[in-house]
C-alpha cells in the first residue's frame, strides 16, 4: 500500500492528465470547427473568407452574443474590420456594416441574397405576407401594399394621429404618478395600427385585451419549430388563431362593402381595392395575414422610435426649445386648450376634448428642425439593428467571398456609428446635421449611411408613416408638456431584439399652462 503522500501525488497526477487530456481535446476539436469552415469557402473563387472566428464547435460565438450585446458585434468590427465572420444560432454568419457593403446586400435583393426569417415566424406570419414573399409575387404584394402608404392615404390618416397623440400627451400629464414611456408607447402603438391602420371598432378594454394577445403572438414569433404542447409555437399559434377571429369579421364587412367606393378609409380598404384595381380579389385568409402583417410591421418599431424621442428630447433641452420657436414662427405655438382630464389610473387616455387637429402634411413639411430631430433619433437610436439575408450565390464584398448559403447580417447600428460624411461626429446628437449641406455631403452612396428603414426591394413601406407619427409627437410633447425623470438616472439602453430603455423610461409628465410657461420651459 502506497504512504498517504504518495497516494495524492497519484491522484494530483491523474487529475493533471485528465485535464490535459480534456484541453487537448478541446483544442483539436476547436481547431477542427475553424478548419471544417475554412474549407466550406467556394474554392471556384480566389478570394479569402473574411476574417474572423467561428467560436467553438456548435455553439459558436452564440453565448458571447447573447452575454455581450451590442458590445459583441462593435469589438469585432474594430478587431477585424466592417466585414468579418462569425457563427451565432447554429448559422455561419458574415457580419456587414459600411455605407457601400451594406448597398451591396440591400441592392443585392432576389440577385445576390434573399431575405431570411425563422421557420417559426414563416409559421405565424403565413405564406401570403410581404415578409415572406420571394421575386415576383414579393413585387406584386408590394405594389398591392404601397397604396396603404401612399401621400393620400397619409393625408386622411393625419387628423386621426394628431388626435389620439394628443388625447396620450395629455394622459401623460394627468397621471398621478410616473408614466413607463416604453410600454405606453406600445399600448398607443397598437390603438393607432388597431383603428387607423385596420379600420377596427374597439373600445378601450377590447383594445387592452387584443393588444395583450397580439405581443403574445409577436414574443413568440422567433422561437423553436416545434409545434408541442407549452411550447413558444403553440402558444404563438394560439394567439395567431385568436387575433384571426377577432379581424374575421371585420374583414367580412369590407368585402362587402361598396366595390365602387373611390376613397378607401384605412390601410386594409386600401389594399382590398388596389388588389382589386389589378383584377384579382383576396380571400379572407390572405386579408387576415396582411391585417397581422400590418401590425406586426407598426408595433414595436414605432413603440421603440417613439421612446427614443421622448429620451433624447430630455437630455438635449436645446432641441426643445429650437421646436419650439420654429412653431412659433410657424404660428403652431399653441397647444390645445383643454385641460388634461384624469386618466382613470391607466384605463387608457382622456375622451377627446372637441380641439380640431392644426396640423397636415404641408403644414409639417414646414417644420424643417422637427424633421431633422426625427431623422436624428433614428440615425442615432435605429429601433432594429439590422436584418439577415441568406446569400443565392458566392460573391465579392470588400475583397472577400460570401459563400453561398452563408448567412449575411448587415448592421444598421454600425454602419450609422461609422459614418464619417457629417460634419459632427457620429456618437452625438445633432439635428443640424441633416440641414442641407449634410445631405449634400452624403454624395452618390450617401442614402446608405443613413438607413434606418433598410433600403432596396425591401424598404419599409410604412416609413413615411412612421416619421409622420414621430413628428406629430414631438410637436404635441414639446407645446404640451415638460417631463423629467422619475428615477435618479437616465436608464441603459437594450439593443436586442429592438431597442428601448431597461426600465422602461419612467417619467413625470407635466402640463405646460400657458405659452408664456412653454417659453420658460426647463427640463
Amino acid at each position: 500500500m502506497l504512504p498517504w503522500g504518495l497516494s495524492c501525488l497519484s491522484v494530483l497526477g491523474a487529475v493533471g492528465t485528465a485535464l490535459l487530456g480534456a484541453g487537448l481535446l478541446l483544442s483539436l476539436a476547436q481547431h477542427l470547427w475553424t478548419l471544417r469552415w475554412t474549407l466550406s469557402r467556394d474554392r471556384a473563387s480566389a478570394l479569402p473568407l473574411p476574417k474572423g472566428s467561428m467560436g467553438w464547435p456548435f455553439f459558436g460565438e452564440t453565448l458571447h452574443w447573447l452575454v455581450q450585446g451590442s458590445r459583441f458585434h462593435s469589438s469585432r468590427r474594430e478587431r477585424y474590420g466592417t466585414v468579418f465572420k462569425t457563427h451565432l444560432l447554429g448559422r455561419p454568419v458574415i457580419r456587414v456594416s459600411g455605407a457601400e457593403n451594406v448597398r451591396t446586400v440591400l441592392l443585392g435583393e432576389h440577385r445576390l441574397v434573399r431575405s431570411q426569417w425563422p421557420q417559426s415566424a414563416h409559421i405565424l406570419l403565413g405564406s401570403h405576407t410581404l415578409l415572406g414573399a420571394v421575386g415576383e409575387p414579393h413585387r406584386q404584394r408590394r405594389k398591392i401594399l404601397a397604396r396603404a402608404f401612399s401621400r393620400a392615404a397619409l393625408e386622411r390618416y393625419v387628423p386621426r394621429l394628431q388626435g389620439a397623440l394628443r388625447r396620450e400627451v395629455r394622459s401623460w400629464c394627468a397621471a398621478r404618478g410616473p408614466v413607463a414611456v416604453y410600454e405606453a408607447a406600445k399600448a398607443l402603438t397598437f390603438r393607432m395600427a388597431a383603428r387607423i391602420l385596420l379600420g377596427l371598432r374597439l373600445d378601450e378594454a377590447q383594445c387592452s385585451e387584443l393588444a395583450r394577445t397580439f405581443e403574445q403572438f409577436v414574443e413568440n414569433l422567433f422561437s423553436l419549430p416545434l409545434d408541442v404542447p407549452f411550447s413558444g409555437l403553440r402558444k404563438g399559434i394560439r394567439a395567431r388563431d385568436q387575433l384571426h377571429r377577432h379581424l374575421e369579421e371585420v374583414i367580412a364587412q369590407k368585402l362587402l362593402e361598396d366595390k365602387a367606393a373611390v376613397e378607401p378609409g384605412d390601410a386594409l380598404d386600401g389594399i382590398i381595392h388596389s388588389t382589386r384595381e389589378l383584377g384579382h380579389e383576396l380571400s379572407v385568409q390572405e386579408l387576415k395575414e396582411s391585417a397581422v402583417e400590418l401590425l406586426f410591421a407598426a408595433f414595436f418599431t414605432t413603440a421603440s422610435a417613439s421612446t427614443s424621442l421622448v429620451l433624447l428630447l430630455l437630455q438635449h433641452p436645446a432641441a426643445i426649445a429650437k421646436i419650439q420657436q420654429e412653431l412659433a414662427a410657424q404660428g403652431l405655438g399653441h397647444a390645445c386648450g383643454c385641460a388634461p382630464a384624469a386618466s382613470g389610473g391607466g384605463a387608457g387616455p382622456p375622451p377627446d376634448c372637441g380641439c380640431e387637429p392644426d396640423l397636415s402634411l404641408a403644414a409639417l413639411g414646414h417644420l424643417r428642425y422637427v424633421g431633422c430631430v426625427v431623422k436624428e433619433v433614428l440615425r442615432l437610436l435605429p429601433p432594429v439593428s439590422g436584418g439577415y439575408r441568406t446569400a443565392l450565390r458566392t460573391f465579392e464584398l470588400d475583397g472577400y467571398q460570401i459563400p453561398k448559403g452563408w448567412n449575411v447580417m448587415y448592421s444598421i447600428r454600425d454602419t450609422h456609428e461609422t459614418a464619417a460624411v457629417y460634419r459632427s461626429p457620429p456618437e452625438g446628437f445633432d439635428p443640424e446635421r441633416f440641414g442641407t449641406a449634410g445631405d449634400d455631403a452624403r454624395g452618390a452612396a450617401g442614402r446608405f449611411h443613413y438607413i434606418p428603414f433598410g433600403g432596396g426591394a425591401r424598404s419599409c413601406l410604412g416609413q413615411e408613416l412612421a416619421q409622420t407619427v414621430l413628428q406629430l409627437l414631438a410637436v404635441e410633447l414639446v407645446r404640451t408638456a415638460r417631463w423629467e425623470l422619475a428615477t435618479p438616472a437616465f436608464p441603459a439602453m437594450q439593443t436586442v431584439p429592438i431597442v428601448h430603455p431597461v426600465d422602461g423610461l419612467r417619467l413625470f409628465f407635466h402640463p405646460l399652462a400657458s405659452p408664456a410657461a412653454q417659453d420658460g420651459q426647463r427640463l
